[in-house]
């Protein structure tokens, strides 16, 4: 028996007449009849009883018309299945975001994939360092990670989706407030809050910063979360230089000015690993490069860190990385 049987008969059986049948399906009358004789045989069940005008169902016809309509109707959606896997339309994906994507992009993107691929399950990871994220992707617990390199695993392939400027965060009432803008220099003397140095690619930016200028930076409180960080200003024990985007987070008692210089900027890129062709990461990578693009999610406006206001992040819920 083959799946051309079953339709054979559910034509039969909807027409009740081969002749209408046979033009149904594009093909003559009686290798149509022929067909049907060999479904009953092999079945050991007569399935249609014929006359010269009209075509019944027997009680077993009648039966087995209901599971052969069911049985076509899932071969035919496994079918779809399929091909919307294959076209990256259908499937699950877990996304890593480093903090300032957290909030800046992961509302938008979000919104975006649920648009855009309704069938495909996202799940978000918020918060997550650079290193943290790698060693995700590496162990298959996220398929796709927002970071900032460098990354030194050739295992991972590396995207640049778009380049932050870097600001300074400040505790209302600072001194340093009173400028609109600030060079590396001006941070010589004060106290630092920084991302944990083992699996942030920011501690990193902010050492060679300061070298540059001559001076080591004093770290007094290393954080793993963005939001600890801005926090830790905001309660006045210490600065910090971070990617502009983190000022859409929001936090009351914490002023940005812009950070001045060469070098005063950061990438934000797009990981997966190497091996890993999914058509649903490539067509999340895809909404996600249409998301970063879109002036509602490149960081807040200069005059906007000028003026003292930070930008308020949309809410969204996330799923902490676990310690």
């Amino acid at each position: 028996m083959e799946l051309r049987h079953l339709r054979y008969f559910l034509a039969v059986a909807e027409e009740r007449h081969f002749g209408r049948a046979a033009a149904r399906l594009h093909m003559a009358q009686p290798p149509l009849s022929q067909q049907i004789r060999h479904l009953e045989t092999e079945l050991g069940v007569v399935l249609l009883t014929r006359s010269t005008r009209r075509v019944e169902l027997t009680e077993a016809g009648a039966a087995y018309l209901e599971r052969v309509r069911a049985v076509l109707a899932a071969v035919d959606d496994a079918g779809e299945v399929a091909r919307r896997v294959a076209a990256g339309l259908q499937g699950r994906l877990s996304v890593g975001c480093v903090g300032s994507a957290t909030y800046s992009l992961l509302p938008a993107m979000a919104r975006r994939l649920r648009e855009e691929l309704p069938g495909v399950e996202v799940a978000f990871r918020g918060e997550m360092l650079g290193a943290q994220q790698v060693a995700a992707l590496q162990s298959r617990d996220i398929d796709l990670a927002l970071l900032r390199p460098p990354v030194g695993d050739p295992g991972i392939r590396v995207r640049t989706l778009r380049s932050d400027a870097l600001i300074v965060a400040l505790p209302d009432g600072h001194r340093l407030t009173a400028r609109k803008r600030l060079s590396v220099t001006d941070l010589r003397d004060e106290d630092f809050v920084a991302h944990a140095a083992r699996d942030s690619a920011m501690y990193g930016v902010v050492r060679r910063l300061c070298g540059r200028a001559g001076f080591e930076p004093r770290v007094r409180h290393e954080v793993m979360e963005t939001s600890t960080l801005v926090t830790f200003v905001a309660a006045g024990l210490g600065l910090a230089i971070v990617p502009e985007p983190v000022a859409q987070l929001g936090v009351p008692g914490t002023i940005y000015r812009p950070l001045a210089g060469a070098g005063a900027r950061i990438d934000l890129a797009v990981a997966v690993r190497a091996d890993d062709e999914s058509p649903v990461i490539e067509q999340a990578t895809r909404v996600l490069f249409q998301v970063a693009a879109s002036p509602l999610t490149s960081g807040p406006p200069q005059e906007r860190l000028t003026g003292g206001e930070a930008s308020a992040g949309r809410g969204v819920i996330i799923r902490r990385s676990p310690r």
